[in-house]
């Protein structure tokens, strides 16, 4: 279940002034997305997930909710809510302020972040008892953005990248592990679902844990060499490419995430 989390996270508040120059000019609308996906090992159901973003010309924000569903609802209490506000920055999204709840939780966690000076700082409410060995460094945070950003910013990668999608690597800081997503392009592949029928570009997501890790947490070697694989389908004319499906081979039989509904407007 945690790597279908760093997957979708693994798995987007616009607000502006316009200067006199500016309100000569119409600004475009924003590009709304909202998608939901559901989570399944084998033939059971194990989550329901949905998504929603607004990307602006110079703002973007996010909110998404995680929830254990079938099967897995008998052996998890996960029900993650997590949003995040931000600047568009063209190439690359910068994040403002995340923050993430477990509602289920009986410790009622909630996990904030800022990025004073694009450095990914923590504000955990409760505290964690550890945060890792060693944990993150301001150095190491340095860069880093949100999961939720991270999602959206594998959407967007084509900008950063020369116009190729699923290219280098996003840094991503969840409160307390900071680790890499380096992309791996794999071909294309045809996906039929609820939620997209049509071609997709395969990408492997390949885990790099850089520090915040107690040593029960630390990534295994098996863990790292195995990628999660997502179908990137292209939307709206290009401007975005969501995730239609995702796979991670961790656990019984892998874990497959379709898409049930995706509209972008």
């Amino acid at each position: 279940m945690r790597a279908v989390t760093h997957a979708l996270t693994a798995l987007a508040f616009s607000f502006g002034l316009a200067s006199a120059d500016d309100a000569a000019v119409p600004a475009r609308e924003p590009l709304r997305i909202n998608a939901e996906y559901s989570g399944s090992v084998l033939i059971f159901q194990v989550a329901n997930i949905r998504v929603s973003s607004e990307i602006a010309d110079d703002t973007y924000s996010a909110n998404a909710r995680f929830r254990a569903a079938g099967l897995a609802a008998l052996f998890s209490d996960a029900d993650i809510e997590a949003g995040v506000s931000g600047y568009n920055e063209g190439a690359h999204l910068q994040p403002w302020q995340y923050q993430h709840r477990n509602h289920a939780s009986s410790k009622n966690r909630v996990i904030e972040i800022t990025f004073p000076e694009r450095i990914a700082e923590p504000n955990i409410n409760p505290p964690f008892g550890s945060m890792g060995e060693p944990p993150a460094s301001a150095e190491q945070r340095a860069g880093a953005i949100d999961p939720l950003t991270g999602m959206i910013s594998m959407a967007l990668n084509y900008r950063s990248n020369g116009g190729d999608p699923c290219t280098g690597r996003i840094p991503v800081f969840d409160g307390k592990a900071r680790y890499n997503l380096r992309l791996e392009r794999q071909g294309t592949d045809s996906v039929r679902n609820r939620g997209y029928r049509g071609e997709a570009i395969v990408c492997n997501a390949y885990y790099e844990p850089i520090a915040g890790y107690d040593p029960e947490d630390q990534p295994t070697a098996e863990d790292i060499a195995e990628p999660v694989t997502l179908w990137l389908a292209p939307f709206a004319d290009g401007q975005v490419y969501f995730p239609v499906r995702i796979r991670a081979n961790a656990g019984f039989g892998g874990i497959t995430v379709e898409a049930r509904s995706i509209s972008i407007e």
